[in-house]
């Protein structure tokens, strides 16, 4: 069950009354001092038909502001004070029994009568409309029968007719024996933020064709060209890791395999953070989304898992800071993440997941995933608990990390579950015979593919030195 907002922190309640007043009155006098500004300016240089292009644009966008806001005070104001966690529910749907648990934020994201109960999986796709029923089905048919955390957005037709956008991630329970019990989900309300999304990016092509008219067609598309190739720096191939070193410490490779030409890049990952006693914070992840702002993102998560794990904090307390920090922030925003933290005297492994699948460990020919401590998506739940395990690895071990999208011959219907570990797990008699993580990487790049994927993917191989 998601926790309801901690009454400490007021900034995640929305603002009414006066300070709505107080805000508009705000962006009404940063709008004039901006315009006093432009016509303080000098109009003497080159630049300066740019500048007041810009000047233009940035007091039309607080002219625009004040607007919106004017009509939100306009728009009736709900009972009491409006709460983030209502736009989030979660659920759990007990294969054994057929027992269906729903929170509070459900009935209310489906517009259902609470006395009306929970939807079962089977009866979940009729609130859908047609064209979206695939997706959930392939993604709830992937976390059952393969294993597979879930991820997908759809649209939901609530019984006034009225709909909404969610975004719902979910994880397999399974028993002792592996098999599927039940399936726990989170569901996220993010018709708003689509909505504003859709807003700023029309707003952005407005603001785009009037810049254009001051710096040329021909400069801009260029600079636009630049920007879209630039790859995020920690997505360049790293250089091949040193074959030699102490015995017991890791070397390292990795590659961030591209989707198609022309594909937004998502908030895919891989880290290595090496400590002064020669360990390693190795991660991997997935943000959620694509683009630009799955790229800043990403930065943010990076900075912050390098930043925590500096001070000696260890990878599931880590974990529960970094879900922090994704929850409270203004946008939703979830991830998938993996966190190692490697000690060579001694050779211990501490990790902890977070919806994210395990290390592959292999070891004298034999692979297998390690077993999972519990965690959840990160920003699914607030102030959750991370839980970690160690284990002690060997010299010439070779332990593989990787997010999901590895494989680009499996259809992209969220099906591809555990059958991409288990091809890596296949390759263990030849990642063990490999003299240098660079080889391990390049059997793992000629198994999976490196061009022709629907969806982008990182890789890191981790080898202990003999």
């Amino acid at each position: 069950m998601l926790s309801s907002q901690n009454p400490e922190h007021p900034a995640n309640d929305v603002p009414a009354g006066a300070t709505l007043d107080d805000l508009i009155a705000r962006a009404r006098r940063l709008r004039d001092e901006l315009n006093a500004a432009r016509l303080g300016e000098s109009p003497a240089g080159a630049g300066h038909g740019i500048r007041q292009a810009v000047w233009s644009l940035a007091a039309h966008r607080l002219g625009d502001v004040g607007e919106l806001l004017d009509q939100l005070r306009d728009a009736p104001a709900p009972e009491g004070r409006a709460r983030l966690g209502m736009r989030i529910g979660s659920a759990e749907w007990n294969l054994l029994t057929d027992g269906v648990e729903w929170s509070e934020e459900m009935f209310s994201i489906f517009g259902r009568p609470v006395q009306d109960g929970p939807l079962t999986l089977d009866q979940l796709p009729s609130c859908l409309p047609a064209e979206d029923q695939p997706t959930l089905t392939a993604a709830v048919t992937g976390c059952l029968v393969d294993g597979q955390p879930m991820d997908c957005e759809f649209r939901v037709i609530r019984p006034d007719g009225s709909r909404r956008t969610v975004q719902m991630a979910g994880e397999p329970i399974v028993d002792e024996a592996g098999g599927t019990v039940a399936m726990w989900a989170m569901i996220r309300d993010v018709s708003e933020l689509r909505r504003s999304a859709t807003a700023a990016g029309r707003e952005e092509a407005r603001a785009e064709d009037e810049l254009r008219r001051h710096r040329g067609l021909a400069r801009a598309g260029l600079a636009i060209e630049l920007e879209d190739s630039a790859l995020a720096p920690w997505l360049g191939s790293p250089e091949p890791g040193r074959a030699k070193g102490l015995p017991g410490s890791l070397e390292l490779a990795a590659r961030y395999l591209p989707a198609r030409p022309g594909a937004p890049m998502s908030g895919k990952w891989y880290d290595a953070l090496e400590l002064p006693d020669g360990g390693f914070v190795l991660s991997v992840g997935d943000l959620s989304g694509r683009g630009p702002a799955a790229a800043a993102g990403t930065a943010t998560a990076l900075g912050a898992i390098r930043g925590i794990a500096l001070t000696g904090t260890e990878p599931g307390t880590l974990l529960g800071h970094l879900n922090q920090l994704l929850d409270r922030g203004v946008h939703p925003i979830l991830a998938s993440a993996l966190c190692c933290r490697y000690e060579p005297d001694g050779g211990l492994l501490t990790w902890a997941q977070a919806g994210h699948p395990a290390p592959l460990l292999c070891r004298g020919g034999t692979g297998w995933a390690l077993p999972r401590p519990a965690g959840p998506l990160l920003g699914a739940v607030t102030d959750a608990g991370y839980a970690q395990r160690a284990d002690r690895l060997e010299p010439g071990d070779v332990l593989v990390l990787h997010t999901d999208g590895l494989f680009s011959d499996i259809p992209p219907d969220g099906r591809s579950g555990h059958g991409g570990d288990l091809r890596l797990i296949g390759l263990a008699p030849r990642l063990t015979s490999a003299d240098s993580a660079l080889e391990c990487l390049r059997v793992v790049l000629d198994e999976c593919g490196e061009a022709g994927r629907e969806d982008d993917a990182c890789v890191l191989v981790a080898r202990v030195r003999r």
